[in-house]
């Protein structure tokens, strides 16, 4: 087993390389989550400021039902 982990003398930079793919990851996961979080947020106050704006499914813009 430890001659597997060894990697013939490249451990060092194959370990490496996993863990520095596995950071790169983790940073762009929680980045894109908390921009989603703040986009959620901003459409919430967006749609709070402007609630008569909406329209029924299925409706087009200038008809009255």
């Amino acid at each position: 087993m430890s001659g597997y982990l060894a990697m013939g003398g490249y451990a060092l930079y194959v370990w490496g390389s996993y863990a520095l793919t596995a950071l790169v990851l983790g940073l762009l996961f929680f980045g894109a989550r908390q921009g989603l979080k703040r986009r959620e947020r901003e459409l919430d106050s967006l749609r709070a400021l402007a609630p008569h704006r909406r329209q029924r499914a299925g409706s087009k813009k200038g008809e009255s039902t």
